[in-house]
């Protein structure tokens, strides 16, 4: 059964349109509110944006509906998402509510709710919620004492850094490294400077101007370019790119070279399985991740699990499994040694604490396999159903026949844009080209 509000990331959609408009935002609020007050302690809400003009008209309505239902409200202003998962668990709260779209433009916002474990909700869950929220929910308003309160919590960031922060060895620094670090102008544009610098290095910082509708425009994790460029100019030592959220990391070496998901996935599992860190000796992907990281894996006797796109899917998996590294080719790393979700920094603070221990360039350390040709294509096309057409099903199983053994295709719906997307992936180029073109003509015609 579809779902009517939730995607594949929570709720994800144009701001002011029907799912996160000022209305459906409060009936959210009351329904998280009905759903998860249960014993008698006083229940507890942290909820944090990033810094997309429509997060305050979602940040007053969700917490409207909240404390009509006698949860107490703690605000904590922008931070990144996983320091609202982290909170939630560190503050004994019931929930954590981020308000963010991620990498999308200002124009979008989102809802991504977290567990008092600092976990995501599971799909059951959301359907629950989905079932409140279309329900007459009004019937369950408390009474005028037992409505909540809400109070803004000003040192949240500052715990936050801390808490990352802590995740760094303490017998090294940073002291003498050079690091362009770009904050997409979202969650981190307070938090993730000062963690760099506090550890000792030279912070280049970029992308830590917002102003409402400059999120992710030209800048984070997806287009990581002029990142890389500054590192070149500014003859620094390693570049650091995260997303609107900072729950998402990509990263440049030396030379401008950027390092995807997948080159961080697997520097961290080699080197963690080197010192008897990695356990089970898995980690997870999706299906999107190069067969370069499965075979670089496969080489020094690790496991690759694939889960289905997305890093609730990945986690998901990563609990089944009992695997302590699992990630998204897209900068998504879950190091569950430390936190349960992704976090961009602590990622990052982990791939330094490599590179310095190495005592190289990071070209040298980052650059882990030879990954194999991949193309990845968007198409504006948001109904599903085209994948079920037989003429759709035909072309795919034609490009696969075209791929053999030597490479793959994988089809999906995004679960957070009106976006089709294609991933092909093959050893030989000329191959690789035809089908793309292949693919490139069916899904512009439709």
């Amino acid at each position: 059964m579809q779902k009517k509000y939730f995607g594949t990331d929570g709720i994800r959609a144009a701001s002011n349109s029907y799912k996160l408009n000022g209305l459906t935002m409060m009936r959210l609020g009351m329904s998280l509110g009905k759903l998860f007050t249960k014993g008698e302690h006083k229940h507890r809400v942290v909820i944090g944006k990033d810094t997309r003009l429509s997060g305050y008209t979602i940040e007053q309505s969700l917490t409207s509906g909240l404390l009509s239902m006698g949860l107490d409200v703690l605000l904590l202003g922008p931070i990144p998402t996983p320091g609202v998962a982290m909170l939630a668990k560190s503050m004994r709260a019931d929930l954590g509510v981020m308000i963010s779209a991620s990498h999308n433009s200002y124009k979008d916002n989102g809802i991504k709710i977290f567990d008092k474990h600092g976990n995501k909700l599971s799909d059951e869950t959301e359907y629950e919620i989905e079932k409140l929220m279309d329900s007459n929910i009004e019937e369950h308003l408390v009474s005028p004492e037992k409505m909540g309160r809400a109070k803004r919590l000003e040192d949240a960031n500052a715990r936050y850094i801390e808490f990352q922060k802590n995740t760094f060895p303490k017998k090294i620094n940073l002291e003498g490294i050079k690091i362009v670090l770009d904050c997409a102008n979202g969650a981190a544009y307070k938090s993730a400077p000062i963690i760099l610098w506090e550890l000792g290095a030279e912070v280049i910082a970029i992308g830590v101007d917002p102003n409402g509708t400059n999120i992710n425009h030209e800048c984070g994790s997806t287009q990581p370019e002029n990142m890389a460029k500054k590192v070149v100019e500014e003859k620094a030592d390693i570049g650091i790119c995260l997303d609107g959220d900072g729950d998402r990391v990509i990263i440049c070496d030396e030379k401008g070279k950027i390092i995807d998901g997948d080159q961080i996935l697997a520097l961290l599992a080699l080197h963690w399985k080197k010192y008897n860190q990695l356990s089970t000796n898995a980690i997870v992907a999706t299906e999107m991740s190069n067969l370069g990281l499965e075979n670089i894996l496969r080489d020094n006797n690790i496991t690759l699990h694939r889960a289905n796109v997305g890093d609730r899917y990945v986690k998901e998996m990563m609990l089944d499994i009992d695997a302590n590294i699992g990630g998204e080719q897209s900068g998504h790393i879950i190091l569950r040694d430390f936190i349960e979700t992704g976090d961009g920094m602590i990622a990052a603070l982990q791939v330094l604490r490599i590179v310095i221990e190495k005592n190289q360039s990071s070209s040298k350390t980052l650059n882990v396999f030879d990954p194999i040709p991949q193309k990845l294509i968007n198409f504006n096309i948001n109904d599903g159903e085209v994948l079920r057409a037989d003429h759709t099903i035909k072309m795919i199983n034609n490009c696969k026949d075209m791929l053999g053994s030597e490479g793959r295709i994988f089809v999906r719906m995004s679960g957070t844009e009106s976006l089709l997307r294609v991933m092909i992936e093959c050893k030989d180029s000329s191959i690789l080209d035809k089908v793309v073109s292949e693919v490139d003509s069916f899904f512009t015609k439709l």
